[in-house]
């Protein structure tokens, strides 16, 4: 059997109640920590400009996350399933607190939930079937991604996630191996060409990236049951020449079914791009032995960490994603501000001298031994360099959050509440996370667990 064969076969039989108890609660967490960033997310202002346009543009049952159904323009149910997909997969990635993957270096879980959450409302699926598409889609995108090795003008957002979007749908259609196959290869000619200069210049079209592989992912799949085909391998063909010029047909196959890849997946707690976890982990050991020093006692801080860290050089940006986007930035408002949270990158800290002052005295380098240390480790080493001569210095391998590092569920739960905040009262935002643990430990069902989402801006 062939490498897509194997892996469609596999997607279109998923069972989340048939999955390891350990598997089944990390799918839990997965959902309900996007959940929260796509609710967080959603009350930036671009995001509420964007969900006025197009959410009152079609009719259905599917919902824009942190705007209601009945905050929606002219609608009193809510919208299409591609309108919702594209909408909420765009409000997940604003705030840089999704979860990833080290392995498929790239983020499945944003690049599925929003399409088989607006599929499953659209089509009146249930936990069960929601849960198990969730699964197959994570899956499939997460091993394309382990499989290949993008362009490096190449962002990850868009590319490989977009075939997972496509797969959660067809699981969610109960699609057989065959037409699954067939969906997988129609969302491969789906891909956006994505340029990682977006995220380094403060782009906000990089948002969208998300939200375009769940439209497609559902489009894909509204495709394949009106007759449309794709490749025959278009997973091969896309990432053995295309976006990607390597591709490991024996990687994306590896232990399938018995080893979970969204149980090595990373959570975040510091609100920026993961290539900087490692540099404010260090700042964070350092703090850890003391206060940190002012500002103005800082003579210089050379922070040496692997390739992809070092790219993220910008000690100006020019907006909250550039931001998070910047280890100089990163760096700097961990020290002025005491924190690397969803305030620490916000529009007041990307305008406060005290920040960019210091962030122009942050250098970056690659260390290519730390490098060679990837995926296994985000490296990085941090040396601050006081007035007086003397240095400081924190170093990490494994970054806090990874599944070798993990965070704790009260971590988690923290989190919860705190991104979801924003738009709901604290009491909801409880209700939520428990019904949304709940449903995947089948205490909950899915229209009472849906219907918790459609709760407007408080």
């Amino acid at each position: 059997m062939k490498p897509l064969e194997q892996l469609s076969r596999f997607a279109a039989s998923v069972r989340f109640t048939d999955l390891p108890g350990a598997v089944r609660e990390q799918t839990g967490w997965i959902l309900a920590d996007s959940i929260a960033a796509i609710v967080g997310g959603s009350a930036e202002p671009e995001m509420q400009a964007l969900s006025g346009k197009l959410a009152g543009s079609g009719r259905g049952g599917s919902t824009v996350l942190g705007h209601g159904t009945h905050s929606l323009p002219g609608r009193d149910r809510g919208t299409s399933a591609d309108v919702a997909a594209l909408l909420n997969g765009t409000a997940g990635t604003f705030l840089e607190m999704d979860e990833g993957n080290r392995f498929s270096r790239g983020h499945p879980a944003m690049h599925v939930i929003p399409a088989a959450l607006a599929l499953c409302e659209a089509r009146g699926g249930d936990a069960p079937l929601f849960l198990s598409a969730i699964v197959a889609g994570y899956e499939v995108g997460s091993r394309i991604g382990a499989a290949s090795r993008l362009r490096a003008s190449m962002h990850p957002h868009g590319t490989w996630g977009t075939i997972g979007a496509a797969a959660a749908c067809a699981r969610l259609a109960g699609l057989d191996a065959s037409a699954m196959q067939e969906t997988i290869n129609i969302g491969a000619s789906m891909t956006t060409a994505t340029s990682k200069r977006t995220m380094l210049e403060g782009g906000l079209v990089r948002n969208v990236y998300t939200g375009l592989s769940n439209r497609n992912g559902v489009l894909a799949l509204q495709l394949a049951e009106s007759g449309f085909t794709g490749e025959q391998d278009g997973v091969a063909s896309l990432m053995g020449s295309i976006v990607s010029e390597q591709f490991d047909p024996a990687e994306m196959l590896r232990e399938l079914g018995t080893l979970w890849h969204l149980t090595q997946n990373y959570f975040k707690l510091h609100s920026c791009c993961r290539f900087n976890h490692g540099t404010l982990d260090a700042i964070d050991q350092i703090a850890a032995r003391g206060p940190l020093p002012a500002p103005h006692a800082i003579r210089h801080i050379v922070v040496d960490s692997y390739a992809y860290a070092a790219e993220l050089d910008d000690p100006a940006p020019r907006n909250t994603l550039a931001a998070r986007f910047s280890v100089p930035f990163a760096v700097a408002t961990r020290i002025v501000n005491g924190s690397s949270a969803l305030a620490s990158f916000s529009w007041d800290a990307v305008r406060d001298p005290r920040v960019l002052e210091l962030a122009g005295r942050v250098s970056v380098r690659e260390d290519p031994q730390m490098t060679h240390r990837l995926p296994l480790e985000r490296p990085a080493r941090v040396s601050i360099t006081l007035s007086d001569g003397s240095t400081l210095q924190g170093e990490v391998g494994v970054n806090r959050g990874d599944d070798a590092l993990p965070y704790s569920r009260a971590d988690l739960r923290d989190k919860f509440l705190d991104l979801t905040g924003r738009v709901w009262p604290k009491a909801h935002a409880a209700q939520v996370l428990e019904a949304t643990l709940g449903m995947a430990a089948g205490d909950t069902d899915f229209g009472t667990w849906s219907g918790l989402l459609r709760t407007a801006r408080s």
